[in-house]
């Protein structure tokens, strides 16, 4: 199963950031405010997906959105201005 790390953009402008394996489902299930919708994303509605990025196994996927929450959002908003990622692939940190 390929898992995927994305960055969803609300209304007001804050990001949210998850894995998932289907991303557009995700962005639906977050949605629909739903029971599997993100309690953040049920008080901040999702506008768009504004970012995924393909990783492969679960156990990176997780590492990567470790480190990406850990960015400013200054960084978070530079990575996706540029629409690319670059991380080591054994730690999931993110190289800038």
């Amino acid at each position: 199963m390929t898992w995927y790390l994305y960055v969803i953009r609300t209304v007001g402008g804050c990001l949210y950031t998850g894995i998932a394996t289907d991303v557009r489902r995700r962005f639906q299930e977050h949605a629909s405010g739903g029971p599997k919708a993100a309690k953040f994303l049920r008080a901040h509605p999702p506008r768009e997906i504004a970012f995924t990025r393909r990783l492969g196994s679960r156990s990176l996927a997780l590492k990567v959105e470790y480190w990406f929450k850990q960015l400013s959002k200054q960084d978070k908003e530079a990575i996706l201005r540029a629409g690319k990622l670059r991380i080591d692939r054994k730690s999931g940190k993110i190289r800038r």
